[in-house]
């Protein structure tokens, strides 16, 4: 099972991937981040990440009527990923389910000339379902 490093590392073996980061959508802190962050500044991308990532966790519009509290332990977030383009890039946010808290997220940032949004989701989710935090 890999920790945050090596997932961040996996992520940046995709096509085009500019930088990762694995993020605490409460707090608004990057546990990792590898490659560059976008705006040239990490904390500043960590903390926008978790807020966009906090606004459609706690959502109502996104919620499904069977859908659990987000901040329930091991419970799943009522979004599994966001995909945020814009004219050159492609952002990928990957909620992480967690056996505490679950609010974790992983965000990929890919060149879009060069990154592939299809695999980034899949890889995205296999580095989520696999990642060890602690």
């Amino acid at each position: 099972m890999p920790g945050i490093d090596e997932s961040l590392l996996d992520a940046m073996r995709l096509p085009g991937a500019r930088g990762a980061s694995v993020v605490d959508w409460i707090s608004g802190l990057a546990l990792g981040a590898v490659g560059e962050a976008p705006g040239g500044d990490g904390e500043v991308a960590a903390a926008e990440t978790a807020e966009l990532a906090r606004l459609a966790a706690e959502s109502a519009a996104f919620r499904q009527a069977t859908a659990g509290d987000a901040a329930e332990p091991g419970k799943e977030p009522p979004v599994q990923d966001m995909i945020i383009t814009t004219p050159d890039d492609y952002h990928v946010i990957r909620f992480v389910v967690t056996p505490f808290d679950s609010s974790v997220a992983l965000h990929l940032w890919l060149g879009r000339a060069e990154g592939n949004l299809a695999l980034a989701r899949i890889r995205l989710a296999e580095l989520a379902e696999r990642l060890v935090l602690g």
